[in-house]
């Protein structure tokens, strides 16, 4: 249930009553609820009021890909505010469908289009989360310098610093450096959405698809290929799709490894366990 604090709070905020809620799963980092003001359905999210920083900058990704999105779906935002207790975060909500192979391929020729917008840097003009876990956006020149300073350096230290990972991982982390500039192909930054897995993708009921929970920044538009693949969920036609509408540079097979280095090491961060071993073997070869 929301808390009475809260929902008081909400209510002054967006002048109406909550006249229905309920719960949602699915939501392992805020607290989530399906409500619904003068008949209308939103969906609700609140978390510590520490933690009010995240929806600031959720609600920011969410407005940058609002307006490049195209025929993607993109929650609006309704409200945001903080209490002593709470933050919270209140978007339109989206009826959930099934994806058919249609809608999967026309969801992979709209990513593409979103890629195409382009900025002249790999970055962000601010910092924000990946899941739980803050997201370094520092404006870089080079993919290999972002993927570096702002993708790989930051986690791979905190696991180390956590005991998660050996120390002796720093010696081969500096070797693929070196040969970074030879493996990724040179393109311009895309406009991501920089948590693309299954749990935050969906169709609706006209065959679009709806994108949720970004971690959004300009970067390679290989990177949120590769994740796509991280965790599967993504039919075949979304790929085809895609290649039709944006072909990728050959080899990005063998690329999708390495770039998955940065969500496996978030998962190392986040939860241990056999995430620990992928990376590993990911950078055993160096």
């Amino acid at each position: 249930m929301i808390p009475k604090l809260l929902q008081q709070e909400v209510e002054r905020e967006i002048g109406e009553g909550i006249e229905f809620s309920s719960m949602l799963s699915g939501g392992s980092i805020n607290s989530v609820a399906k409500v619904k003001v003068k008949g209308e359905a939103f969906v609700l999210k609140w978390n510590k009021a520490t933690l009010y920083s995240m929806f600031e900058v959720e609600e920011k990704g969410l407005h940058l890909l609002g307006m490049y999105s195209g025929e993607l779906i993109i929650p609006k935002v309704i409200g945001l505010g903080k209490t002593a207790s709470y933050s919270w975060l209140m978007i339109q909500y989206i009826p959930e469908h099934s994806h058919s192979s249609a809608s999967f391929d026309a969801f992979g020729r709209a990513l593409a289009t979103m890629h195409r917008n382009t900025s002249a840097e790999y970055g962000l003009d601010h910092d924000n989360y990946i899941g739980s876990l803050a997201q370094k956006n520092d404006f870089q020149k080079k993919w290999i310098e972002f993927f570096r300073a702002c993708r790989i350096e930051p986690q791979l230290s905190l696991a180390i610093d956590s005991g998660k990972l050996s120390p002796s991982i720093s010696k081969q982390t500096e070797r693929l450096y070196a040969k970074l500039d030879s493996i990724f192909p040179d393109e311009p930054a895309s406009l991501l959405h920089g948590d693309l897995w299954s749990g935050n993708m969906f169709a609706t009921h006209n065959g679009y698809t709806a994108l949720i929970d970004p971690a959004v920044y300009y970067g390679h538009r290989e990177m949120e290929l590769a994740f796509t693949r991280l965790f599967g969920g993504f039919s075949p036609s979304f790929y085809s799709g895609y290649h039709e509408a944006w072909p990728v540079e050959p080899g990005f097979e063998d690329r999708i490894d390495l770039y998955n280095l940065y969500p496996l090491l978030v998962h190392v961060n986040l939860f241990g366990g056999g995430y620990i071993r992928q990376v590993e073997q990911i950078l055993k070869p160096f």
